[in-house]
């Protein structure tokens, strides 16, 4: 799976994945949502063929693209055993 950043503002980031594997976007996505500084986690699956799928996190202060750093050490924790 590819990952590629499609759009950043001020509190925002899209990202895109090519050939997506939903086994990690679903983790990612909760690591997420757990956190209180994200205010919106989208997942948007257009037509396989056509679009690739992309990943919208909204934050309410900061940087969204630290938030998905925070999220993505959270789920690479968890499937290696480390406890944070």
């Amino acid at each position: 799976m590819q990952t590629y950043l499609l759009e950043k503002t001020d509190n925002s980031v899209t990202i895109g994945f090519k050939d997506a594997n939903l086994t990690l976007i679903t983790p990612l996505m909760r690591a997420l949502n757990d956190d209180d500084n994200v205010e919106l986690v989208r997942y948007v699956d257009k037509h396989p063929e056509l679009m690739d799928k992309t990943l919208y996190i909204q934050v309410k202060s900061g940087d969204a693209v630290a938030a998905l750093q925070k999220a993505s050490e959270t789920v690479a924790d968890y499937f290696s055993g480390i406890k944070a």
